[in-house]
């Protein structure tokens, strides 16, 4: 005879008000802006007193938080679900646009993620784990493709010029992201160009 686990429906219901609250925050964010997030306004969106939050987060930094970690395992999730590419430039190609993509389709959760903007607001430790795990797999895909680790930050730096300036510049259009694979031809083109220069030595 199998014996079915007891349901704790005390906590689903409580994981389910802190989901609803999460998604009713984004609401606002992507209406509003990141930093225009207020207690008031989320608490009327979900129909609850303004102290009833604390409740579920103990502070408005604790909701960025919370979001934060959302947005990196949904990012780290896109990530893993990639198909496998025998090809390490491939490959490259292929997490460049995946980040391009993730970055412009949502300005909100790109802003809390990749850019500094809510003064004070530090992302707890269990919670950065999730980010570095993805910079790991970013290194990781450099590395197959024949690029040391230390140029990740520059890497980094070009491809997310690409996010910022469509959704600056060209919100719902390609201007900038259709140049993904030439910021990896070019790329890989200075990175090896050196690489040559340090063997010459």
């Amino acid at each position: 005879m199998v014996v079915e686990p007891i349901r704790d429906r005390r906590a689903e219901r409580r994981e389910a008000t802190k989901a609803e609250i999460l998604d009713a925050a984004w609401e606002l964010v992507r209406a509003e802006g990141l930093a225009a997030l207020n207690l008031r306004d989320l608490a009327a969106k979900v129909g609850m007193r303004p102290p009833s939050l604390y409740s579920y987060f103990d502070s408005k930094h604790a909701i960025y938080d919370a979001m934060f970690l959302q947005g990196n395992l949904e990012l780290l999730a896109r990530y893993e679900a990639l198909p496998v590419c025998d090809d390490p430039v491939g490959a490259l190609r292929q997490g460049s646009r995946l980040f391009v993509q993730f970055g412009i389709e949502d300005p909100a959760r790109a802003q809390l993620l990749f850019m500094r903007t809510i003064p004070g607001f530090e992302p707890s430790a269990e919670t950065y784990d999730v980010a570095k795990r993805i910079v790991e797999l970013g290194i990781e895909r450099l590395t197959r493709a024949g690029i040391r680790p230390e140029y990740f930050d520059l890497w980094t730096g070009i491809v997310s010029g690409l996010v910022w300036q469509q959704i600056a510049n060209d919100a719902g259009g390609d201007r900038w992201t259709k140049y993904v694979d030439d910021v990896v031809d070019m790329f890989l083109a200075h990175v090896n160009k050196h690489n040559k220069r340090g063997r010459s030595k």
